[in-house]
């Protein structure tokens, strides 16, 4: 009883945490239009730099995740957030483009360094029927700070285009200190140095490991989270920017959509996300969720009052807050005691999707900028097929 509840004290501080961070990024999210125009920025511009941050967030991920492995998922949780607060105030402070470029890049690192490590620790100190609950309160935390950021971003831009960029650089700083004075050690240097020889992953680099991926059980789930994060990226990458131009939007308008828009997914995340996952199982929860999202991306392409926007982007907001812990947990169920590792490939996979999604979805507005919504049903489509096909093949691999 007393390892159940520091655990669910450890879970606690690390949701702190990250509520902290992911207020900061969240609240970024409604003056980028605004910030980009002062600056003479393209939606082409824009796809890049989303770009840049999924590149290095790419490149770094499965290392980080072995890393955590090895030198514990503390100390890369702290120095991710010190490098995510770094990026987050030079971005404020930048005043040319390759200024932007290099905090994004940075950035794209402190993510590699923070989520693989965050997601492994949460499987570290939870049992595989407490794993759903673990996932869902995990990604309540990052939820909440979505919630909670735009709003603040919102207001606070009101005393400067660049304040919120300060705010979230404080944050990151922040919730360093808190993890490095109170957060424990969910797997200790010395625990994963004793763990058996056969359980470490023979991969020398990150092309051997996505190039050998297609060999784990779980690549299928891989594929998916590639195939989503190129959807996605197209719908929220362009979001502010699409809602500026054909509504005129200030950044007010935009975080009051993203706040609300939020809510759901964090209530479910925090309430009934676990019955769910039990109930309806992780296949059919994804497939579900991923043609809501694909179909409501649609229909913003044919609304045009506030409250009916509103609405479907309630709808497609809720959709993601639920796969993302669903893919999660289904992928942290088969990787046994290489949770670190595994958690790197998922975020490799998910970089990977928003390396080119960003890319696309920002030259495609520059051309029509209701084309990157049409693109996002498109492949959120066949991520919806892809999920029905691995859906049989468990079902297949249960009768067998």
């Amino acid at each position: 009883m007393t390892l159940l509840l520091k655990n669910r004290g450890a879970v606690l501080i690390l949701m702190f945490n990250l509520f902290l961070v992911f207020s900061g990024i969240g609240l970024v999210i409604p003056i980028m239009p605004k910030f980009m125009e002062s600056l003479g920025i393209t939606g082409g511009t824009v796809g890049l730099l989303v770009a840049a941050f999924s590149l290095t967030q790419l490149l770094f991920s499965p290392l980080a995740g072995r890393l955590s492995d090895t030198f514990g998922r503390k100390r890369m949780i702290v120095f991710g957030m010190l490098l995510f607060a770094l990026s987050e105030g030079l971005f404020g402070y930048a005043s040319s483009s390759w200024l932007l470029f290099v905090a994004r890049l940075l950035g794209g690192i402190s993510a590699a360094m923070i989520m693989p490590a965050v997601m492994a620790y949460a499987a570290d100190v939870t049992t595989a029927e407490e794993r759903a609950a673990g996932m869902g309160y995990i990604n309540a935390a990052i939820t909440t700070g979505f919630i909670i950021g735009p709003g603040i971003g919102g207001y606070i831009a009101e005393f400067g285009i660049r304040v919120p960029f300060y705010f979230a650089a404080i944050a990151g700083v922040l919730a360093a200190c808190i993890n490095l004075l109170i957060l424990p050690e969910s797997r200790p240097a010395a625990v994963a140095a004793s763990a058996p020889a056969g359980a470490a992953k023979p991969r020398a680099n990150l092309l051997t490991q996505l190039r050998y991926a297609y060999r784990e059980p779980y690549f299928l789930s891989l594929i998916i989270v590639f195939v989503l994060s190129f959807g996605l990226a197209n719908f929220e990458t362009v979001f502010g920017l699409f809602v500026d131009h054909r509504f005129g939007f200030e950044p007010k308008d935009i975080a009051f959509i993203i706040t609300f828009g939020s809510i759901a997914g964090a209530v479910v995340q925090l309430t009934a996300f676990s019955w769910i996952l039990k109930r309806f199982g992780e296949s059919r929860v994804i497939s579900v969720c991923l043609l809501f999202a694909g179909v409501f991306i649609l229909l913003t392409l044919f609304v045009h009052k506030f409250w009916i926007i509103f609405a479907v982007t309630f709808i497609v907001f809720l959709a993601i807050d639920i796969l993302r812990p669903a893919i999660g947990t289904q992928m942290s169920m088969v990787a046994e005691d290489q949770q670190g590792y595994v958690a790197g490939l998922n975020s490799a996979f998910t970089s990977l999707g928003n390396i080119v999604g960003p890319i696309v979805a920002g030259f495609l507005f520059d051309v029509d900028i209701n084309y990157p919504y049409a693109l996002a049903f498109l492949v959120l489509f066949i991520c919806f097929i892809l999920s029905l096909k691995a859906g049989r093949q468990e079902q297949g691999a249960q009768v067998r």
